[in-house]
C-alpha cells in the first residue's frame, strides 16, 4: 500500500540543456534543485516515478538534532533553520513545526547514553533537557505510566512526509526551473572524463553537472558508470491511524514504539530501528563492508524475503541506454509491509497510549532505507567522473537533514562556501581505508 502523498502536476516538456540535472525527486533531490534554482541556475529535476513517492514519504517526519551522530549534527542544526526559511521564502507549507521531541525510558543504560549525548550537545550549543522521574512521568502522562527518565528537545520538530517533497518541487518550478515526473534517467554521457549529458527515457539533456540523489537506486545507477558505491537497503514497515486521539505528545519515542502526529491529526506509528534485510546480489557484493553496522544493530534486524530481488533496485545487471531499464519497470518502490511487525506495532502503541485504543488503522506501508557502511551519507563529487555529485546513503536520516544536504550540494556545485564542513560526507571515505565509526543513532 503506498504511503499517503500529495500529487502535483509537473513540467511536460524535457529541456534540451540545463546548467544542472538532478536525478531523484526525494527530499534531498528536491532541496538540492531548489537551492540551485534560487541561485539563478537552470535546473532540470528528474524523477522516474512520482515526486516524493519512495522513502521521502514513508518516514516518520522527524527533523531532529537530538541523538545525532557528531558528524551529522551540524547539518541537522542548519536544516532546522532551513526548514523554517523555506516556508517563508516560498510560501509553501511543508508541515514543519518545532513541536519538540519527547524520549521516555525505564532503561538505565539508555538514559545514561542520552545523558552523555546531552553533555556533548550542550558543548556545541544544542538545547536538550534531561528529564528526571517526576518530569518524565509528567511529560508522558498520556501513557498513564511512571518513567525513570527521558529527554525533551524543544527546538526539534517534524514536517509532513506526505507533502514536503511535492511542495518543494512546486517551488522549484516557480523559480523557473523544470521538474519531470515519470521520466527515468537511464545513464550519463561523458567527454574527457567530465559529464556531458544525461540520457533519459524521453530524450537527452546536455549538461556539465549532475547530482545523483536516487536513494536506494543509487548504487545500481553508479555501477553502470563503473563507479563502486557500497550501499545496502533495509525494509522498514510503518502504519498510520486516523485522527481522533487527544492529549498525546506531538512526537514520542520509546524503546517499544514511537508515535508522531500527522498533518491530518492522525498518528504515524513505528518501532525504531526494526527492519528486515531482503537479500540481493548487491548486498552480497558489499556484505563485508556492512559487517560492523549489522553487528551493531543485529537485535533490530531480521532476515527478509524476495522483495528486494523482485523490486530490482539493487541489481548487478548492466542496462542499455536505448532500452527500458529496471527503473522504468518499477517506477515506485512499494514493497510489502511486514504484517507481523504492523500488528506488533499497533499492539504496542495501544498498550502505551490508551487514547489510540479506538482509532482505526488508516494505512500501512513499507519503504527501503538505503545506508552506507558507516551510517553517514555520501555527499560530494565523484573523483573518477568530474561533474557528478553524489548525494545518497542517508541511512534513515535523509528527511530531517534534507534541507542542509540540498544546500551543501548547491554549495559544491556553485563553489560557494559550504554550509557545513563537507569532508565527513565525501564519498571517497567509502573506499574502505578511512571509514569512520558506525553512527550510533
Amino acid at each position: 500500500m503506498p504511503a499517503p502523498l500529495l500529487h502535483i502536476e509537473t513540467t511536460p516538456a524535457l529541456p534540451k540543456e540545463a546548467d544542472v540535472v538532478v536525478i531523484g525527486g526525494g527530499i534531498v533531490g528536491t532541496f538540492a534543485a531548489y537551492y540551485l534554482a534560487r541561485r539563478g541556475l537552470k535546473v532540470a529535476l528528474l524523477e522516474k516515478g512520482r515526486i516524493g513517492a519512495e522513502q521521502s514519504s514513508r518516514n516518520w517526519g522527524w527533523c531532529r538534532q537530538q541523538n545525532r551522530d557528531a558528524r551529522e549534527l551540524p547539518m541537522a542544526t542548519k536544516s532546522l533553520a532551513l526548514w523554517e526559511e523555506f516556508g517563508k521564502e516560498s510560501g509553501e507549507d511543508t508541515g514543519f513545526r518545532r513541536c519538540g521531541l519527547l524520549y521516555l525510558s525505564n532503561d538505565d543504560t539508555e538514559l545514561a547514553g542520552w545523558a552523555r549525548w546531552g553533555e556533548f550537545a550542550r558543548g556545541v550549543g544544542v538545547t536538550t533537557h534531561m528529564l528526571d522521574q517526576k518530569q518524565a512521568s509528567e511529560f508522558g502522562s498520556a501513557t498513564g505510566r511512571r518513567w525513570k527518565g527521558g529527554v525533551f528537545s524543544p527546538t526539534d520538530g517534524t514536517a509532513d512526509p506526505s507533502r514536503a517533497a511535492p511542495v518543494i518541487a512546486r517551488a522549484i518550478m516557480a523559480l523557473g526551473s523544470s521538474v519531470h515526473q515519470m521520466c527515468a534517467a537511464r545513464g550519463l554521457e561523458a567527454k574527457g572524463g567530465h559529464v556531458s549529458a544525461v540520457v533519459t527515457e524521453a530524450g537527452t539533456i546536455r549538461t556539465r553537472m549532475v547530482v545523483m540523489a536516487g536513494g536506494a537506486w543509487t548504487s545500481s545507477f553508479c555501477r553502470q558508470l563503473g563507479i563502486r558505491f557500497p550501499q545496502a537497503s533495509t525494509r522498514a514497515s510503518i502504519l498510520s491511524v486516523a485522527p481522533g486521539a487527544e492529549g498525546l505528545p506531538a512526537a514520542l519515542h520509546t524503546a517499544a514504539v514511537s508515535a508522531t502526529r500527522r498533518g491530518d491529526g492522525g498518528y504515524t506509528l513505528a518501532i525504531s530501528g526494526r527492519a528486515r534485510i531482503d537479500p540481493t546480489l548487491q548486498q552480497l557484493r558489499f556484505a563485508r563492508h556492512f559487517v560492523p553496522m549489522f553487528a551493531k544493530r543485529w537485535r533490530s534486524l531480521a532476515p527478509g524475503g524476495l522483495e528486494g530481488l523482485k523490486n530490482g533496485h539493487e541489481t548487478l545487471s548492466r542496462w542499455r541506454l536505448d532500452r527500458p531499464t529496471p527503473m522504468e519497470r518499477n517506477r515506485i518502490l512499494d514493497p510489502r509491509p511486514d504484517h507481523k511487525q504492523i500488528e506488533l506495532t499497533l499492539e504496542r502503541a495501544r498498550a502505551l497510549l490508551p487514547a489510540l485504543a479506538h482509532t482505526p488503522v488508516s494505512a500501512a506501508w513499507a519503504g527501503y532505507i538505503d545506508s552506507t557502511p558507516d551510517g553517514v551519507p555520501a555527499i560530494g563529487e565523484i573523483s573518477m567522473l568530474r561533474g557528478l555529485i553524489l548525494a545518497a546513503g542517508f541511512s534513515g536520516h535523509g528527511f530531517g537533514i534534507g534541507p542542509g544536504a540540498g544546500h551543501l550540494v548547491a554549495d559544491l556545485v556553485t563553489g560557494a562556501k559550504p554550509i557545513v564542513d563537507p569532508k565527513p560526507y565525501h564519498p571517497d571515505r567509502l573506499n574502505g581505508s578511512v571509514w569512520g565509526e558506525v553512527a550510533e543513532f
